[in-house]
């Protein structure tokens, strides 16, 4: 039975019989084919090592051999769908296990971790796709890598944006080294679907979420392709661990597995692993930088979950077969050491989510929602290619080229810590007006615990009042996020406003306590639960990936009701005559804002603003925490 032909020797038996369309572009060197070295079609070979790695498998031919495995191996392998696309597709999960036991409760009753590998969310980055089906084929066939199933089970999404994939092309990314024809980015309504962790709008994502509370994993993985700089590694990672980690998942993912997955991949012919690498500016030397993940992206929803995430992001540049088998090798080593820590692992995420209860009854605790890098850094062995600068005629810019032909290893610095910019107290609870349904039913998406009001309730409850964000001029993921003028680094700048929600965007709010009333049928969100975090982020208007980020709550910015110029004149001179003080504020108003003092609108709403007139609940955010639940009237 065929097993994962190894890197070196694919290399020297499986050439391609010409350039892929895109080998001038990426100044790929041209392979030649010897098509009766392939393997044979009648054998356990995966549709892409049947081409030699030219192609990748459509989604039919794709769950065809996932079914042929499943027939093969059925006491080990179930086949299901845990949801549908906007398109009707299946979203299908294999899940491998060792000994006929498919059930998630006993399952984590025995302490067997549960790790969920994810492909092909970006689904012209399919190298993970054909390297599960080599996994599971060598798992369950061959039993070549039967080991890995000693204690842990699989879960398995070969291809999470299945509209996506089938959108099949030839041009769907330039920046990519094959295979022949790949899917597309982006969801059947052009939503990334890795950016939709948080706010959860898409059917994939709804379904993603139920699995994951269905399953509630170990470990997770995302298989990715890079886009980015040129470098040696085939394979790059990030585990995202931040001062919201546990302490000690976060210990053992930078000590212990992190070394060893390096380790274990760099053990294997022709692969070379490293962390993630983004550098600070355009070239190698500027260092490589780190940023907040925000809970959009997969890794860092995940961690927000209590449980360790892995990235792998294999590199663009890099031939399909290299790609395939280091994703390959990345997996195994995943597997291999979730195996030998399965008892560690499964205790410290109990621990964590107990963590994350007991910090809530604290009433003293802090969560961070906002954070940037710290200068700390350590020398890192960056192992690249030359590089050029030259003026560019074509961009009017600086054009860096790298020379692949002259391998270089060189010392830079990589910035490894973040601080916290902000952070917020955790609160009893939240509560959700009962209109505000936009906000309640991404809660229940999430899977959290909510208790809804019996009858109307008036108390005291912390409030935010908000002062006017600005809004992006440019849609984002189908929304006008908030407007950020201060990009942290101009190199990547598009990419840390626009992708991990960094940069000057505070909306400006204050806490202050009032005397709220709330109708029935109001949400109740206690936050000692275990994914409260998860919570917190939807529901603090400053975090990065709130309601109130995502532009959900525009409303409360919107002046409703106005006056009328003539009504306000007479309105404003009254007012000057009854209060000496307000003419002084508004003369220093008028000296200190020159565009102001040039509105006549500005000027006439200003003494509106100050009137018993003025609508009081503008800018007033609609969610309250809460000190305490006692008293309330809850179902």
């Amino acid at each position: 039975m065929a097993r994962l032909v190894p890197l070196f020797l694919l290399l020297a038996l499986c050439a391609f019989a010409q350039e892929l369309p895109n080998a001038d572009l990426l100044e790929q060197p041209p392979r030649i084919a010897t098509a009766a070295t392939c393997p044979k079609a009648d054998d356990w070979s995966t549709p892409s090592e049947k081409s030699c790695y030219r192609t990748t498998p459509r989604y039919d031919e794709t769950m065809a051999y996932i079914s042929r495995i499943a027939k093969a191996a059925s006491r080990q392998m179930r086949v299901e769908s845990f949801g549908k696309t906007g398109q009707g597709r299946d979203l299908l999960a294999v899940i491998v296990s060792k000994d006929d036991v498919f059930d998630p409760v006993a399952i984590h009753k025995a302490n067997r971790p549960v790790i969920y590998i994810q492909n092909s969310i970006h689904a012209g980055e399919m190298d993970g796709k054909d390297a599960s089906l080599a996994l599971l084929r060598d798992m369950l066939i061959s039993k070549s890598q039967a080991a890995l199933l000693d204690r842990a089970v699989l879960v398995i999404v070969p291809i999470y944006n299945a509209d996506g994939h089938e959108y099949f092309g030839t041009y769907n990314r330039i920046n990519q080294n094959g295979p022949e024809q790949i899917g597309w980015r982006t969801n059947a309504t052009d939503r990334n679907l890795n950016r939709d962790y948080m706010k959860a709008e898409a059917p994939e994502t709804r379904a993603f979420l139920r699995y994951w509370n269905h399953w509630l994993p170990d470990f997770f993985v995302d298989d990715h392709v890079t886009d980015g700089a040129d470098y040696q590694y085939d394979v790059t990672y990030l585990m995202d661990t931040d001062p919201t980690t546990y302490a000690p998942l976060a210990k053992w993912a930078n000590e212990a597995f992190s070394p060893e997955f390096e380790r274990r991949v760099n053990a294997a012919p022709g692969h070379l692993a490293a962390r993630y690498i983004d550098f600070v500016g355009e070239t190698p030397n500027t260092g490589v930088a780190k940023y907040q993940s925000t809970p959009r992206f997969s890794t860092a929803y995940v961690n927000l979950q209590n449980r360790p995430a892995l990235l792998i992001e294999m590199h663009m540049l890099k031939d399909y077969a290299t790609r395939v088998t280091g994703n390959y090798e990345a997996l195994r080593a995943i597997v291999a050491i979730v195996n030998r820590d399965a008892d560690k692992l499964v205790q410290m995420n109990r621990d964590a989510d107990e963590a994350t209860i007991a910090a809530a009854r604290n009433r003293k605790a802090e969560l961070p929602i906002r954070m940037e890098a710290t200068s700390e850094t350590t020398p890192f062995e960056f192992r690249g290619y030359e590089w050029t600068i030259t003026k560019s005629e074509i961009s009017g810019a600086d054009w860096v080229s790298y020379q692949r032909d002259r391998p270089i290893t060189v010392t830079i610095p990589r910035r490894v810590a973040l601080k916290t910019t902000l952070s917020v107290t955790v609160p009893a609870a939240y509560i959700v007006p009962a209109e505000w349904t936009v906000l309640i039913d991404v809660l229940a998406a999430h899977g959290l615990q909510m208790k809804k009001l019996a009858k109307p309730w008036t108390g005291e409850a912390t409030a935010y009042r908000c002062e006017t964000p600005q809004w992006a001029q440019q849609p984002f993921e189908g929304h006008h996020v908030a407007s950020w003028p201060k990009p942290r680094r101009a190199s990547v700048a598009e990419f840390v406003v626009r992708e991990t929600g960094l940069g000057d965007n505070r909306v400006g709010c204050r806490s202050v306590v009032e005397k709220a009333t709330f109708a029935a049928g109001s949400v109740v969100v206690p936050t000692d639960q275990r994914a409260s975090k998860v919570a917190m982020h939807w529901l603090e208007p400053e975090a990065p990936d709130s309601a109130m980020q995502w532009g959900l709550l525009d409303a409360i910015f919107e002046q409703k009701e106005y006056g009328e110029s003539y009504v306000l004149e007479r309105l404003a001179r009254k007012m000057i005559a009854a209060d000496p003080k307000l003419k002084q504020e508004f003369d220093q108003k008028l000296a200190s804002d020159p565009q102001f003092a040039e509105s006549r609108s500005a000027r006439l709403n200003w003494f509106y603003q100050h009137s018993p007139w003025w609508d009081s609940r503008l800018g007033l955010y609609p969610v309250a925490r809460l000190s305490s639940t006692s008293g309330l009237p809850l179902e």
